[in-house]
C-alpha cells in the first residue's frame, strides 16, 4: 500500500514550520479540530475577529465537497484525486465516497509536511488510498507521482478536487494554466470539482457592496501566513473550470449546490465567502 510521502517516508519535527500561521492547521481550527498550534490560533482568532463568519464559510465548504465528491461517485467515478486535502477532518474524501462505492480509489496530494504527517495516520490506513507530498504549483510533478501513478488510472475517470486551495495561487502563478495541465491529463467523462474564496457579497444581499475593511483584515492575517490569500470573483473564478463544462447550477455559493437540505437566506449566503461547482470534461 502507498505510504505518505512520495516514497513513504516520514517526516521529522524540524520540517514542519510552527513559527508561522499555516492555512490548514488555520482551517482545521475553523472547524474545531485539534491538529495546530499557537501561532494558528491567535491568527484564526485574529481572522474570526474581522470576518466572524469564517466558520460557517469553512463549514459549508466541506459539506459542498462531500456533497459533489457523492455526486461524482454516484454518476460512476471510482477514482479521485484530491488536491490541498489539507489536515484531515473526518468524514475524509474517501469515507464520504465509500459509502455510496466501496471500491473508491483516492489520491491525496498537499505541500505541507505537517498534512502528511496526519495522513499517515488518518487517511492511508486504508486499501486504495495513498499521500503524495506535492505543490499544486507544479501540476507535472503530481502527475508523475508514483503514489497517484498507482493508485489512479489516467485512462478512466477521474474526479480533480481543488477544493479551497486555489485561492492560495497568485495571479502570476498561472491558475488557469495549472488546471489546464491537469485536465488535460484526464480522459473524458473525468470532473472538475472546485471551490474558491471571494470577497464579492452575495448580489441579492449586497448588490455592488464590498466590506472593505474585513477583508483587509482578513487579508492582512494570510499575509503573515505560510501562504497569502488570493481573493478571486465569480468573473475570474469560472474561467479556470477551462474545458470541464459547468453541470446545474453552475458556480454558485456553496450552500446552493445541489443542497440536501435547507437553503440559508441572502445574508448568510453573503457571509459564505465560497463560490463552488462542479465541471465535467467532454
Amino acid at each position: 500500500m502507498p505510504g505518505m510521502g512520495t516514497g513513504g517516508q516520514g517526516f521529522s519535527a524540524e520540517e514542519i514550520d510552527t513559527s508561522r500561521p499555516h492555512p490548514a492547521r488555520m482551517y482545521d481550527y475553523y472547524l474545531d479540530g485539534w491538529d495546530n498550534y499557537e501561532v494558528d490560533r491567535a491568527a484564526a482568532e485574529r481572522v474570526i475577529e474581522v470576518h466572524p463568519q469564517v466558520r460557517l464559510s469553512a463549514r459549508a465548504n466541506r459539506a459542498f465537497l462531500r456533497r459533489a465528491v457523492r455526486e461524482a461517485v454516484h454518476g460512476g467515478i471510482r477514482q479521485i484525486l484530491d488536491i490541498g486535502t489539507g489536515i484531515p477532518t473526518s468524514p475524509n474524501t474517501h469515507e464520504v465516497a465509500r459509502e455510496a462505492a466501496p471500491g473508491v480509489r483516492v489520491a491525496y496530494v498537499d505541500n505541507d509536511p505537517i498534512v502528511a504527517t496526519h495522513a499517515g495516520a488518518k487517511l492511508t490506513d486504508a486499501g486504495g488510498t495513498g499521500f503524495a507530498l506535492a505543490d499544486v504549483r507544479d501540476p507535472e510533478s503530481i502527475l508523475r507521482n508514483p503514489v497517484v501513478r498507482e493508485l489512479l488510472d489516467f485512462t478512466e475517470p477521474v474526479a480533480l478536487l481543488l477544493v479551497a486551495v486555489m485561492h492560495f495561487v497568485k495571479d502570476e502563478e498561472d491558475p488557469a494554466g495549472i488546471i489546464a495541465t491537469l485536465g488535460d491529463a484526464l480522459p473524458a467523462g473525468s470532473l472538475l470539482i472546485l471551490s474558491h474564496a471571494t470577497e464579492e457579497p452575495y448580489e441579492e444581499y449586497a448588490a455592488g457592496r464590498t466590506d472593505h475593511k474585513a477583508r483587509d483584515g482578513v487579508l492582512d492575517v494570510y499575509k503573515n501566513a505560510t501562504a497569502a490569500l488570493n481573493l478571486r470573483g465569480r468573473a475570474a473564478i469560472e474561467p479556470l473550470f477551462g474545458p470541464f463544462e459547468l453541470l446545474e447550477p453552475g458556480l454558485v455559493r456553496v450552500p446552493l449546490w445541489r443542497p440536501d437540505g435547507p437553503v440559508p437566506g441572502a445574508e448568510e449566503l453573503s457571509n459564505t465567502i465560497f463560490y463552488g461547482g462542479a465541471g465535467r470534461k467532454g
